[in-house]
């Protein structure tokens, strides 16, 4: 009988170096794997912590990784060709099925672009299952930007990229969050829209009603409570929000469910 809490050891590719707090690990793993799932990376004696992906390849997964605390701490020490233990992946994900022939909008603030990249690298590959792709990422500052070089990359895809940050003080940046943005973005015909939100709970409560002004209606709209997860397993309870496991459930919901999970 399988050990459902037994890691793999998996190793690494590459490192990816985003800010001083914040690696893409790109991790050796062949499997299916979801947009918005996550893997519990252990290193022995310090834990483990779940770390949603960021990147699917055909035999790796990327792991975007903020240096937090004892167990982020201990896995920078890390380089390319050691290895860390994962298991996973848990969770539903962003299915793909859900957004095909729909105006499609993506909006993410911080490393809640996270968990939403490869559903962004996805149809900005596969343009035409998409009627159109928006993204709007937010980020505290210039220094704070994730993913610069894909970001340079979907500048040249079929999308409506607006990247901003908080404030900043170089010109040439959209400064704002990401809710000053969210009124001018157009639709052919609302019903056809899909609408995804992920970041932190009071971002995505207000990116949510901008969208709600706009008449997009709740089913229309998917978000994710990634940061809620522990064990992976529903056994911990961390997860727990009323009767969701949100590692069992989740992490990603429509918001006809979601809206019952907000903070």
């Amino acid at each position: 009988m399988n050990n459902a809490y037994m890691p793999f050891l998996s190793q690494i590719q590459k490192v990816i170096r985003h800010t001083d707090i914040e690696y893409t690990f790109r991790m050796h793993y062949v499997g299916e794997v979801k947009p918005g799932q996550f893997f519990e990376v252990s290193v022995p004696k310090y834990g483990e912590a779940p770390i949603s992906v960021s990147g699917i390849g055909d035999d790796y997964v990327d792991l975007t990784i903020r240096k937090v605390g004892k167990v982020t701490n201990e896995i920078f020490e890390n380089q390319e060709g050691k290895s860390l233990f994962m298991r996973g992946p848990y969770g539903n994900g962003f299915l793909p099925e859900n957004y095909r022939g729909k105006e499609l909008v993506v909006v993410a603030g911080g490393t809640g672009v996270s968990p939403v990249k490869g559903i962004i690298d996805y149809f900005g590959n596969h343009p035409e299952e998409v009627k159109s792709l928006t993204v709007i990422a937010g980020f505290k500052s210039p220094k704070d930007v994730l993913f610069k070089e894909d970001i340079k990359r979907w500048e040249d895809q079929k999308m409506n990229l607006t990247i901003t940050v908080d404030a900043a003080e170089e010109p040439g940046w959209n400064v704002g969050l990401v809710t000053k943005y969210i009124p001018d973005i157009t639709f052919e015909n609302k019903e056809n829209a899909a609408v995804i939100v992920v970041g932190p709970p009071v971002m995505m409560k207000f990116a949510v009603a901008e969208f709600k002004k706009l008449d997009i209606e709740d089913r229309q709209i998917w978000i994710s409570q990634e940061r809620k997860m522990c064990c992976g397993l529903g056994k911990c309870g961390h997860c727990r929000m009323g009767d969701t496991y949100i590692c069992l459930d989740g992490p990603v919901f429509n918001y006809t469910e979601g809206k019952k999970l907000l903070d």
